[in-house]
């Protein structure tokens, strides 16, 4: 993309969220006779018929100096100035170049470890620095697929491991274990307060009528939404969790702890800083976070193409290690969940005795 091209007074018209790049064309011969919106969706191909029209009845298209209308006829030989003016959603599928964590790559997918902080797919408030726009500069065939291949989520604020589909065949593949339910999604996560057992939280989760930034529990309405949760290591004052997503909602873990009455350390939208309830360096470490505490740990999936089981693995970062060691000093007993090996090993293979008994936070 070429760089933007701005003038306060010719453009006073254009909007912060928008910029303008200028387009000067002489018309051939050839499309003498043709419709001026015509001509210019042969000339300038990358843009849609309707938002060339717009242009030229908004006056950001001059046909030799001067404004036109859609319906007028060229002759050929006229000289064209058009200002494209591109609007924040348009500009949110730009290629970016970022350092992208990729962890694993092959001809039909991808898996990047994303950083917290990280948005993934541009929206109101970020229509650049996305994970999309990065991927879309590492590989531009992924231009071609809807949503640059993305196939799922992770909240800007949460880290860990996410698939990319680099092929429209791929992606419908993904699309269909995940909506099968057989993409094992493990996250770890540290909840406030002591979290007293293993069980399964399934509760409907929507959009607080309350409050529409955040989801809620529902009673009536909502989507299934269920959390397979075990507890690795209880605190003072805390619990490390593991929790196995069957489902795939906005925000569910963090809603369903909440829910649970055990919200997510750090979590500024669904829970509260109890900062009198532990010490000072456990505190400290929380304020550090500055997020919440939840890290996509563990990703296994069929592959798209071969059929293979694979499965991947991403350590804690830095942030959240350092909460588990403030917490970690203030707790000398330890409840291993998974044998004698310890929680940052790999423990976490999750089968169906560890759910003998269900045990469910949330009751309709």
């Amino acid at each position: 993309m070429t760089d933007p091209y701005f003038d306060s007074e010719d453009y006073s018209d254009i909007s912060e969220n928008e910029i303008s790049t200028p387009h000067e064309l002489d018309i051939p011969l050839s499309l003498g006779s043709e419709r001026l919106d015509a001509a210019l969706a042969r000339l300038l191909p990358e843009f849609s018929r309707s938002r060339l029209a717009q242009w030229i009845r908004d006056g950001h298209v001059l046909v030799d100096g001067k404004p036109a209308q859609p319906k007028l006829r060229l002759q050929g030989g006229e000289k064209l100035k058009v200002d494209a003016i591109t609007g924040n959603e348009q500009m949110a599928f730009e290629p970016e170049a970022m350092d992208l964590p990729i962890i694993y790559e092959d001809e039909h997918i991808l898996v990047v470890n994303k950083p917290a902080g990280l948005v993934v797919h541009p929206a109101a408030g970020n229509w650049s620095g996305t994970l999309l726009n990065g991927l879309l500069h590492h590989c531009p065939a992924l231009g071609q697929l809807p949503r640059a291949g993305i196939v799922h989520r992770l909240d800007k604020d949460t880290s860990g491991l996410m698939v990319v589909a680099k092929t429209l065949p791929a992606q419908t593949e993904l699309v269909r274990q995940l909506q099968a339910r057989t993409v094992s999604r493990i996250y770890r996560a540290v909840a406030d307060g002591v979290v007293p057992f293993d069980g399964t939280i399934d509760a409907n989760i929507g959009r607080d009528p309350r409050n529409r930034l955040r989801m809620a529990v529902l009673k009536f309405g909502g989507k299934p939404a269920i959390t397979h949760l075990r507890v690795l290591e209880r605190y003072a004052s805390h619990s490390y969790i593991e929790c196995r997503l069957e489902t795939g909602r906005t925000h569910q873990i963090r809603v369903h702890m909440r829910e649970a009455n055990h919200p997510l350390a750090g979590d500024s939208l669904y829970g509260k800083l109890r900062a009198n309830a532990m010490p000072e360096n456990v505190l400290t470490a929380i304020r550090q976070l500055n997020r919440q505490a939840l890290h996509a740990y563990r990703l296994s999936l069929r592959h798209p193409a071969s059929g293979e089981e694979m499965s991947w693995c991403a350590r804690l970062p830095d942030d959240m290690r350092t909460l588990l060691s403030a917490l970690r000093g203030d707790a000398p007993e330890r409840a291993y969940v998974a044998g004698e090996v310890g929680p940052d090993e790999d423990d976490d293979d999750w089968n169906d005795d560890d759910f003998d008994v269900e045990v469910h936070y949330v009751r309709d």
